[in-house]
């Protein structure tokens, strides 16, 4: 066997090793390793090339901007827990019920309010699912229209800064945090445009799908119902301006004054700010936020671990080489590359979430983006909007899991009336990820969406650079000779000659 034929072999194993289902870091490790030890009985490779890969892991888990994963983890896990999700959504509801469609807009406003200050999919979802579901079926709502609105408003905290995504995007691809949080704020604000655009046209189309609220179940008006917005949109606005302006991710500001981690640190601060002026501080509180962080940074540990393992041996096999001249010369140039990669990813988020992708797959399709003058900012955040979709995928979809669960216990808790069926859970979120794909078009043929709010790059016309040159008059005086006269250029060219002569003589 030639080892140009062994990087398909080992890519081929990669996808069918994924699909056994057993934990992905492990069978990452396990399938580098026993590449690696053939790659070195058929001498491909020496076996001091394996030696390297304690120091190569060691590297990688050094990176201090890895320390922001769980800071922002521990500030989500306080914020779901602190009833400011309970707060928002009563208060948006009531604020929003005389519309139609009014609980569903509420529902897309704390969607992203939450994903703004939180970063997390499965206690958002949880949440607003405990909180508005029985209300929206209590006042009629279409029930493949609530469950849909429910799940994708929170996976769409994958997209919205400071998504744990765009942190470790921004790892992969060589690219500060604040660049990808800036540049993540247009499609995030066109998803929330075009959800809320869905639900007018429901509301247009098929009013009793969406109905008002009754005016007999608003229980707040006036000033008093704005303050109890106010109470909650404030403290939040708040904390995401705290957290994202300190590091250069919103936009119009373009000077960080603290990293990634210490944002992540500050954040957690003001998380615990927020559940105390909820008066849910506790050390219950704190000990389920400390558990949940420790699970979630634990498995970003091992499967970067795994996936490095994995692509050191790549690499060692020439497998970049190889993912290079196959995805180099698809028809379409830039975009051509951009829509087989997005269906690549689509396809595979039914399998994988989120830090799998961008830990295993993005650092073999980075380099070649980066070879076709792709902006990785824009290629990065492109992706984030794509791998929103794993969250929504009937029926393998996380976020349709935690609906199912919630919906059951709401059920056996008698908050709802009759069941949910798993059927109206997958057809109900099929039109959410139509929107979803709606978006990563767009992206892909309007890359303005993304860099408009990135620091514009200066360019330098070289046909139009002026070099002065010094005229007799201006040559400083050490530069004459004795007789006053300015040296020739061969003089010149034969003095630095004896510097450099010099030099190395030295």
């Amino acid at each position: 066997m030639q080892m140009e034929n062994f990087a398909p072999i080992m890519f081929v194993g990669l996808v069918l090793t994924m699909l056994i289902g057993f934990p992905v870091a492990f069978s990452l490790s396990f399938l580098g390793l026993a590449c690696g030890f053939f790659a070195i009985s058929m001498d491909w490779f020496p076996a001091s090339f394996m030696a390297n890969l304690p120091l190569n892991i060691f590297g990688i888990l050094s990176n201090d901007l890895l320390l922001a994963i769980p800071f922002f983890t521990f500030m989500g896990a306080i914020l779901e827990k602190c009833g400011l999700a309970e707060d928002m959504l009563d208060s948006m509801g009531q604020l929003f019920g005389p519309v139609k469609g009014g609980l569903g807009y509420s529902v897309i406003i704390v969607g992203f309010i939450l994903g703004a200050i939180t970063g997390t999919v499965a206690g958002q979802v949880i949440a607003m699912a405990l909180i508005s579901l029985p209300v929206m079926i209590r006042y009629g709502y279409n029930m493949r229209y609530a469950t849909g609105v429910l799940a994708a408003s929170g996976t769409i905290t994958q997209l919205v800064p400071p998504s744990l995504v765009l942190v470790v995007m921004a790892d992969q691809l060589g690219r500060s945090v604040g660049d990808m949080y800036k540049g993540a704020w247009g499609p995030s604000l066109m998803q929330v445009g075009i959800f809320a655009l869905y639900t007018f046209g429901l509301g247009l189309l098929k009013p009793e799908y969406v109905p008002g609220v009754p005016k007999e179940a608003r229980t707040l008006n006036g000033w008093a119902l704005w303050a109890k917005c106010l109470r909650g949109i404030i403290p939040s606005a708040f904390l995401i301006f705290a957290v994202l302006g300190s590091m250069g991710g919103l936009p119009g500001i373009n000077t960080a004054i603290a990293t990634p981690t210490e944002a992540g640190a500050m954040g957690c601060v003001g998380a615990l700010v927020l559940a105390a002026m909820h008066k849910r501080l506790d050390k219950d509180l704190i000990w389920e936020a400390m558990h949940s962080t420790m699970r979630l940074t634990a498995m970003v540990v091992f499967i970067l671990i795994g996936s490095r393992v994995f692509s050191m041996v790549f690499q060692g096999v020439d497998g970049a080489k190889w993912v290079e001249h196959l995805l180099s010369g698809l028809p379409g140039g830039q975009v051509g590359f951009l829509v087989v990669v997005n269906v690549f990813i689509f396809f595979l988020a039914f399998f994988l979430d989120f830090f799998e992708i961008a830990f295993i797959i993005l650092p073999m399709l980075g380099p070649v983006a980066e070879k076709m003058g792709i902006d990785m900012v824009w290629f990065g955040v492109l992706l984030c909007v794509n791998m929103q979709t794993s969250f929504m995928h009937p029926p393998f979809g996380f976020a349709l899991f935690y609906l199912r669960g919630i919906a059951d216990t709401l059920f056996k808790e008698g908050r709802i009336e009759k069941p949910v069926r798993s059927n109206d859970i997958y057809m109900g979120a099929i039109p959410w990820v139509i929107m979803q794909l709606i978006l990563v078009v767009i992206v892909i043929f309007v890359p303005e969406t993304v860099t408009m709010f990135l620091d514009k790059e200066e360019k330098v016309d070289l046909d139009k650079v002026v070099i002065d040159m010094p005229s007799e008059q201006e040559v400083p005086e050490a530069e004459l000779k004795l007789d006053g006269s300015k040296p020739s250029a061969a003089e010149n060219a034969a003095d630095e000659q004896k510097k450099i002569d010099d030099l190395f003589k030295k």
